[in-house]
């Protein structure tokens, strides 16, 4: 089985998303895992939300598509959009050469930072791969 990245500053979900708190935590970054760019393999299309919307926890938050499926985002954490990666239109394929760095989607102005307690650390996620 191969090996994924899981950085250890990074909380993850079951869906493949993960969420990064910024500084004081009242900031953060999205975007979606290793273990998920590798399974949808070369990733051709992404859409993504405009800054200033308000998306709750477990909200769908835009889709990405690759030659071989269609996959919904869902957001970690509840945030406003503060800032939305528009390299990704003309090079969505960043998010398979980089998915923790350059193939970050969306920043947002976290809601409440007590939400990504509920999620998995980088050794649960890397379990949690492992099993499927």
């Amino acid at each position: 089985m191969a090996t994924f990245q899981t950085p250890e500053d990074t909380k993850y979900q079951k869906t493949d998303e993960w969420v990064r708190l910024e500084g004081t935590g009242e900031t953060a970054a999205i975007g979606i895992t290793d273990y998920a760019q590798d399974a949808l393999n070369d990733i051709v299309y992404i859409e993504l939300p405009s800054v200033g919307a308000e998306l709750e926890k477990g909200a769908v938050f835009g889709s990405v598509e690759s030659v071989k499926a269609q996959s919904d985002l869902m957001m970690p954490i509840s945030g406003t959009v503060t800032e939305v990666n528009t390299a990704l239109e003309s090079a969505p394929e960043t998010i398979n050469a980089d998915p923790f760095g350059k193939g970050w989607m969306i920043k947002i102005k976290v809601k409440d930072a007590g939400e990504a307690d509920g999620l998995m650390s980088a050794a649960d996620y890397a379990a949690f791969c492992e099993n499927r």
